[in-house]
């Protein structure tokens, strides 16, 4: 074990975890990549640890198992955070997850399954619902582990939320959690962020945290005195790690998309572009974290034609709202660049709502998404249904046509997370000359147009073999990410106390 680092650890004999708290002064901050390093270093410790976020806002979704033995949805990051710490990604981890489908209307999920109950339910009111519930999770993962890293949600000092909290602080004084404070000192003012939260806390949660961590910093970390000192003796926290800007970490954005600074392309001759339609509710954008690490590829997220110009790829990614997102691709003029790169023989693939938008229409007669006409590059059709199918998806890629038939014959794993039902209408070929292909039943279809091909299966780039077959290269596991992380804390928390 490393004594250099003084984190708390778990005391012998006791009978619940050790639990460390990572708290933000806001969204972004870097409370979810904290977390997973965490999480990795008590792993590589030899300890038994668990992650846990109460409540996660993020169109980013993982399938897990459930204990009922049916499958269901937890938030990326715990997912990830899950694999970091050696342990088998639990629905407790994550017991609701919101699911943003408008700027005013998000899609509850509780312990893996959609609650059309808590989804009604005004925001506020939920609380008193689900708290118990929440409780009870974390007290199992406690039972059944050493630590327990637990991360927050966007700032714990939003006071306007904090009669109804939780997700933060909530949570920490329930555990009495060993809290640290992040903030992002990229953006500026991280002393006054830090100040700020903790002063807005009451006394009994003040006394919670327990260490403040300034990430993504850039130069003299010298240069930084007497700044720490000073806020030591306001509050009587110490600053107990300064992260360097980590670009090209190997974790996929929490909160946004990435742009290509951390590419392992950047600098590099580009051998190839792929842009990804960057629609307002895009869901799952983090299976293409791999596409960052392929030397000499560039990923570009593509709000308008003019971004399509010259790409060699277009992706079309799932989407929460994809009726919405359609008619906002076509407000941009994106559907018609989208059509053009297609018919001048540039690669389109569409994954999930972004395949339900290749094909010809979308109907929808429960009111789950919206009825819309898509860009009829595939003689698709897509049924919304009322009940979501959430599982994983383990294949053998068939043979395919020029240009994707490197991938033939590939063995594949993802996950499917839809509401849609989409089907190839035979009807709709007659006139064309070269028919679209069902390759898999309900699962993938290469157009008439060869360059067009659409799949329900989510991180199909997370497979090694897909990368490869594309690019002959590869990409840096999860577990070698995973062990950067450790020394990373070795090096940023060392001394801390």
């Amino acid at each position: 074990m490393s004594d250099k680092i003084q984190l708390p650890r778990p005391v012998p004999g006791q009978r619940l975890a050790t639990c460390v708290m990572v708290l933000g002064t806001s969204s972004g901050a870097g409370k979810s990549w904290v977390t997973t390093a965490l999480c990795a270093w008590y792993r590589a410790q030899g300890y038994k640890v668990a992650p846990f976020k109460a409540q996660n806002m993020s169109n980013n979704a993982r399938v897990v198992a459930t204990p009922d033995g049916q499958w269901g949805e937890i938030g990326t990051a715990q997912y990830l955070q899950a694999l970091a710490a050696g342990c088998t990604p639990d629905v407790r981890m994550n017991p609701l997850l919101l699911k943003p489908e408008a700027d005013t209307r998000s899609q509850v999920v509780l312990f893996g399954q959609v609650s059309k109950e808590l989804t009604a339910m005004p925001w506020r009111g939920r609380s008193q619902h689900v708290w118990p519930q929440i409780a009870q999770a974390l007290d199992e993962l406690r039972a059944e582990n050493e630590v327990v890293v637990i991360e927050g949600a966007g700032s714990p000092a939003e006071i306007n939320l904090h009669a109804s909290d939780v997700v933060n602080m909530r949570v920490a004084r329930h555990c009495q959690a060993h809290c640290l404070l992040v903030a992002d000192i990229d953006r500026g003012g991280a002393f006054a962020h830090l100040y700020g939260t903790w002063a807005l806390l009451p006394e009994d949660e003040q006394r919670l945290i327990r260490g403040f961590v300034l990430n993504k910093f850039r130069g003299d970390a010298s240069l930084l005195a007497p700044a720490p000192q000073m806020l030591e003796e306001k509050t009587g926290v110490p600053t107990v790690a300064c992260i360097p800007m980590q670009f090209g970490h190997g974790l996929p954005e929490e909160d946004g998309v990435f742009d290509d600074r951390g590419s392992a392309g950047a600098g590099q001759a580009v051998h190839t572009t792929v842009a990804i339609l960057a629609y307002p509710r895009l869901s799952n954008l983090d299976e293409f974290q791999p596409l960052l690490q392929v030397p000499g590829l560039r990923v570009v997220w593509a709000r308008s034609p003019a971004q399509l110009a010259a790409v060699d790829w277009v992706i079309l990614p799932g989407s929460k709202a994809t009726a919405a997102d359609l008619a906002w691709m076509r407000a941009q003029g994106l559907d018609a660049a989208v059509v053009a790169h297609a018919n001048a023989g540039g690669r389109v693939l569409g994954i999930c709502g972004g395949l339900q938008m290749l094909g010809e229409a979308l109907i929808d007669p429960h009111g789950v998404d919206g009825n819309a006409a898509g860009l009829g590059l595939l003689p698709l059709v897509t049924l919304f249904e009322q009940d979501k199918l959430v599982q994983p998806t383990a294949l053998v890629l068939p043979e395919l046509q020029a240009p994707w038939q490197a991938l033939g014959g590939a063995a594949v794993r993802g996950y499917e997370i839809h509401h849609g039902q989409t089907r190839l209408r035979a009807d709709m070929q007659a006139g064309s000359d070269a028919k679209a292909r069902e390759l898999l039943p309900g699962m993938l279809w290469q157009g008439g147009n060869p360059a067009v091909l659409g799949t329900y299966l989510h991180g199909l780039f997370e497979n090694a073999a897909v990368i490869h077959a594309l690019f002959g290269r590869s990409a840096p596991s999860l577990e070698q990410v995973f062990e950067r992380l450790v020394q990373g804390v070795e090096q940023w928390f060392e001394g801390s106390n």
